[in-house]
């Protein structure tokens, strides 16, 4: 798009690489005689060096330049061993710890046992939507997979891995591709336009882009920023609402041409003739992009509401089950804020970590468990001082509310998850995220409390062993670090959401930051964590010996997310808030490469932390958002230092979830 929207050039300039099983016959191609005198085969070596040599027999090409790229992928698909492959996949397996996950069905009524069943039938559907939502020909992929993972051992360790990632991008490399085309499902074009005589077709691999598209499959792939910025803008205020938000997709009218993007419409009103953009875009909603499998999930929630003799949770079914087809999930919502049940259920359109491009659009999710009641009952105290952690927050007063609601807290033991649960598993969630709901109800959180002992026993405690001072490393202990969990989801709740731009208009953290978004409020939900559990200490409502842990089991946990990788939301969160407070000082490495926290230090590196980024949310400011991510969300040398000490002794990086349940609910 150029002269600022008046002109789309749709001209291409583009090379495909195809992978067919064997060569196309030379005489099914046709040729433009007027620019191509002939086509044949050779050694992808040769053809390079003919092109290096600038040899006038061949299209010329820059091998230095981008086309340079054909004969690297080429080299980097092909030349790799098996076993060297298998080799890798394994050293990438086994950074995740197998762990199974259960919990007590003794308090499960017999309804509700069945209820239980029910919803995970459900979650598998939800589970189909997520494949779907992260690349358009994932399901096709991942049973290809499936289908011939017994075929080799490298066969199965792909679909090991894919399994962990739900992609074949891996969540722990920066979303590099583990996979290449040659691994991916074939398919045969039976009906070519030149037919040859004994030839069935072009039988090739289904190819996927070697980057994740930052937009997942909610855009066009071909869609960028710039077009649908110029597209919003051509929208009503109330179009441009539906545009940016959570339930949604973006297409094309015209998915097989560009042709139609844009026209030259004559104005009647003067002599000139100006350029007007008919858009090519177009919105879809949830209901109508995934209306067969929404049909199916809402149908088994149906049920499963009819099951149970709990009220809130047959109003949490039945209402979510409705918000699938109608598409308006504000009602389903409150009736997931409000559930009061032993069988814990949440499932639905969420997280917007996979929108890339902008943080807009919603995957889909669920986490079903069992309420430890216990638990429960002694976190009240968090849910009850939100709004005295609000209006002391280290932000300027003009942009604390007055009006936060006291966010209930559910601890479950988790017996099944599914959909937007791929790579690193999360210990907690702080729910909704539509900006609504937030302002008229406030959050609900759920703390999985069998995942953070999961995590606690197989990571953090052999990182702990491995990178924090031996003078404090005894300090690092479970209560701590499910206290800055609670904490850390709590605080998701507070700080500025909706908020009033310098110039007058109503707006949102989420929209004006967009893709910068997630991970500002992961370090802030982390750092405004532990500002709020000293508060608390000092307010004499936690007991004043956590203070030290708590800093200590945070700075191990640093260690723990980081190894996310600096694409995912909550690694790059934690790289920014590591490097700020050892800047500060507050963090200290040490000549054996273990740290330590300085302990006159880290309450004020919290408290100018915690500032800068509500301060920047409070002001939708996304160039201060975007500085402060680029120089701070770095693997910087000591972050190096410890990741590769916890590579030497094989740390897990997270853990992979078994859940037994599974085998009781039929495929």
């Amino acid at each position: 798009v150029t002269n600022d929207g008046d002109f789309i050039n749709n001209e291409f300039n583009d090379v495909y690489l195809v992978t067919t099983l064997d060569p196309i016959p030379l005489e099914a191609f046709t040729l433009q005689e007027s620019e191509v005198s002939a086509v044949k085969y050779l050694s992808y070596d040769e053809y390079r060096s003919f092109l290096a040599k600038e040899d006038p027999e061949y299209t010329p090409f820059d091998v230095n330049g981008q086309y340079g790229q054909l004969f690297d992928i080429i080299t980097q698909r092909y030349n790799q061993k098996a076993i060297d492959r298998s080799l890798a996949l394994q050293k990438k397996i086994h950074r995740y710890a197998s762990v199974t996950l259960k919990a007590e069905l003794s308090g499960l009524s017999n309804g509700e046992r069945e209820a239980l069943l029910l919803v995970i039938e459900a979650a598998k559907v939800i589970d189909e939507i997520f494949y779907l939502q992260v690349w358009y020909n994932n399901p096709a992929l991942r049973d290809w997979l499936k289908e011939h993972a017994a075929s080799s051992e490298l066969d199965k360790l792909k679909w090991i891995y894919y399994s962990i990632n739900k992609s074949p991008w891996s969540c722990l490399d920066e979303n590099e591709a583990f996979l290449t085309t040659a691994d991916s499902a074939v398919k045969l074009l039976s009906k070519p336009a030149k037919q040859v005589n004994g030839w069935k077709g072009i039988e090739y691999k289904v190819a996927f882009p070697m980057q994740k598209p930052p937009g997942a499959n909610f855009y066009p792939p071909d869609m960028e920023k710039e077009e649908f910025d110029l597209w919003k803008s051509s929208l009503s205020k109330d179009e441009q609402s539906e545009a940016t938000g959570f339930f949604n997709v973006i297409k094309r009218k015209s998915q097989s041409s560009l042709d139609g993007a844009s026209s030259i419409v004559s104005d009647e009103s003067n002599n000139n003739n100006t350029v007007k953009p008919v858009h090519d875009l177009f919105i879809v909603p949830y209901s109508q992009e995934y209306r067969a499998l929404l049909t199916k999930a809402a149908e088994l929630l149906h049920k499963a509401g009819n099951s149970t003799s709990s009220p809130s949770l047959k109003r949490l079914l039945q209402s979510k089950a409705e918000a699938f087809l109608s598409n308006d999930y504000y009602d389903s919502d409150i009736a997931w804020m409000e559930l009061d049940s032993k069988l814990d259920v949440t499932i639905g359109p969420y997280e917007t970590y996979e929108d890339a491009l902008f943080g807009y659009k919603a995957t889909f999710e669920a986490f079903i468990g069992i309420r430890d009641d216990k638990a429960t009952s002694q976190l009240k105290l968090f849910g009850d001082n939100l709004q005295v952690l609000e209006q002391n927050l280290p932000l300027d007063s003009v942009y604390k509310s007055l009006d936060v609601i006291a966010a209930p807290i559910r601890v479950i033991q988790l017996v099944y998850n599914a959909g937007d649960v791929k790579g690193p598993q999360t210990v907690a969630f702080n729910l909704p995220n539509d900006e609504r709901i937030v302002k008229d109800r406030g959050t609900s959180m759920v703390i999985l409390k069998n995942v953070s002992e999961a995590k606690f026993k197989h990571i953090l405690q052999p990182i702990a062993a491995a990178c924090i001072s031996r003078e404090q490393c005894g300090l690092v202990d479970f209560d701590s670090f499910f206290t800055h969990t609670i904490c850390h989801e709590c605080c998701h709740g507070i700080g500025p959401h909706t908020i009033t731009l310098p110039n007058g208009q109503k707006s949102t953290v989420r929209l004006e930051l967009q893709e910068l978004h997630s991970a500002l409020e992961e370090a802030k939900a982390d750092i405004v964590g532990l500002w709020a559990l000293k508060f608390l200490i000092d307010q004499d409502l936690l007991p004043k010996t956590l203070v030290k842990s708590m800093y200590v089991s945070f700075l191990a946990g640093c260690f723990r997310s980081v190894r996310f990788g600096l694409e995912e939301a909550h690694g790059k969160g934690q790289a920014l808030q590591f490097n700020w407070l050892f800047e500060k000082g507050a963090l200290v490495l040490h000549d054996d490469e273990t740290f330590s926290v300085d302990f006159t230090k880290v309450e004020g590196a919290v408290e100018s932390l915690s500032r800068e980024i509500l301060t920047i949310q409070a002001k939708g400011d996304k160039p201060a958002a975007r500085s402060l991510i680029n120089r701070y969300c770095k693997m910087t040398d000591p972050l190096k230092s410890a990741l590769q000490r916890l590579e030497n002794i094989q740390v897990p990086v997270d853990i992979a979830p078994i859940f037994p349940i599974a085998d009781l609910v039929s495929e």
